[in-house]
């Protein structure tokens, strides 16, 4: 089992290029079962995600093939993607695939509106809370569709004729229902209006490639979206945004080690809050042409008081990375965690490295120390493996993080690129 190995205390220097963001990448995948034709998808992120979730397109029929690499292309440039269901053979997703990321369940709006029937098995996916799916279940039967749960599967079929628009009122924010809305309704007769949607860059991103489909869709990016849906779906051309949680995590990292890093095909706008948070803390942002400057020569870290909250506020896939940051604060930070309710598994190991961190409930108080000490370290999920990297990019001595394969699935060659901006950092397989 791969593993990843530290030494701390270099400075970061030069420009780090951000990936496609992941979170976009999945229901734009997705969404290919919408349509005969082709969608093709650019700027792909190589994430262990993606690769699954391509054999699970397959599963039903999807014809995947990645174009070939140009010859002006960076080596972290993403890739170009044709996803191609000519023909649904399967309307099922079966629990040994869908069970490994949670994102996969998704399948069932895009089959549910094209095939009038789904046949899904109940999700999977990073231990961070129960995220039950009667948001998702609640909005297709808003659209007329008929849910049974069987023997861990869900069993959806739409009415006659399929499904019909209606209204879908979310009584909390959920940006996977919204994904899975958006995309049922697109194909479902007559007018959606979804309130109380998740207004992430991700939605938008999604709605507007499926503008480009030839969907019918306003409002996507604030808290009400109104879809007229169409008989059919064509293909198009569609470039994934770039990952606003890799841009914050990097951002982290120079913050935390000191230095100057360059950003490339970063927006601010995507991660506004996140970029104050650290502004606040006494780091150098500003927006240039290529991406997003961070620094941070000399000065010492400000105390933070931060809550996770749906965008615009600070996100929760955040949450772990400034935890780490906050350590080295020069004083006592308050972070709070609203959006998932088992978040803070990541406590234990930071306190291996030194780490001064005291929870009550949902926020954690973390008192800065002057030094951390490079240890042994576990990943717990996704975003909590990579805290202990930016942790053990500043700790005394080596770090080996250990159960990597979670920071395959959402950060693209990390250790090559934090590398070649002057970490000591490398990957220990076997």
């Amino acid at each position: 089992m791969d593993r990843i190995r530290i030494v701390g205390g270099a400075k970061l220097e030069g420009r780090i290029p951000i990936s496609g963001a992941k979170n976009a990448a999945l229901p734009l995948m997705i969404a290919s079962l919408l349509t005969p034709y082709t969608l093709t998808l650019d700027n792909l992120p190589r994430l262990a995600d993606v690769v699954l979730l391509k054999r699970i397109l397959g599963n039903h029929g999807v014809e995947v093939t990645v174009a070939g690499k140009r010859a002006s292309q960076d080596e972290f440039e993403g890739d170009s993607v044709r996803l191609t269901a000519g023909e649904i053979v399967d309307t099922t997703a079966p629990y040994d695939l869908v069970s490994r990321m949670r994102a996969s369940f998704w399948v069932i709006g895009p089959l549910l509106a094209r095939m009038g029937e789904a046949k899904v098995s109940l999700p999977g996916g990073c231990a961070i809370g129960t995220r039950p799916v009667d948001f998702f279940l609640d909005a297709l039967k808003a659209l007329g569709a008929t849910i049974d749960i069987e023997a861990g599967y869900v069993l959806s079929k739409a009415p006659s004729g399929g499904l019909k628009g209606g209204r879908i009122t979310f009584p909390k924010v959920s940006v996977g229902a919204t994904h899975v809305a958006l995309m049922a309704a697109s194909l479902a007769k007559g007018e959606t209006v979804i309130e109380n949607a998740a207004r992430e860059p991700e939605i938008v991103d999604l709605a507007d490639c499926l503008i480009k489909m030839g969907a019918k869709i306003e409002g996507a990016g604030s808290s009400t979206i109104h879809i007229q849906g169409v008989p059919s779906l064509s293909g198009a051309r569609h470039s994934v945004l770039p990952d606003r949680i890799e841009t914050g995590t990097y951002a982290m990292a120079v913050a935390m080690t000191g230095g100057d890093i360059t950003l490339e095909g970063a927006r601010r706008d995507l991660l506004g809050s996140a970029f104050d948070v650290l502004e606040e803390a006494g780091v150098t942002v500003e927006v240039t042409n290529d991406g997003v400057r961070v620094g941070r020569n000399g000065a010492g870290l400000r105390p933070m008081n931060v809550t996770t909250e749906p965008f615009p506020g600070f996100p929760t896939d955040l949450q772990a990375q400034l935890m780490a940051l906050a350590c080295r604060a020069e004083g006592s930070s308050k972070i709070t965690e609203t959006i998932f309710e088992n978040r803070f598994m990541h406590v234990q190991e930071l306190a291996r490295f030194g780490a001064k961190i005291h929870i009550d409930g949902r926020t954690a108080t973390i008192e800065g120390v002057d030094t951390l000490k490079g240890a042994p370290v576990m990943a717990t999920d996704l975003r909590a493996s990579v805290s202990l990297v930016i942790a053990g990019l500043v700790a005394e001595g080596e770090t080996i993080v250990n159960r990597v394969y979670h920071l395959d699935r959402g950060f693209e060659r990390l250790e090559a690129k934090l590398s070649r901006c002057g970490a000591t950092i490398e990957r220990l397989t076997g």
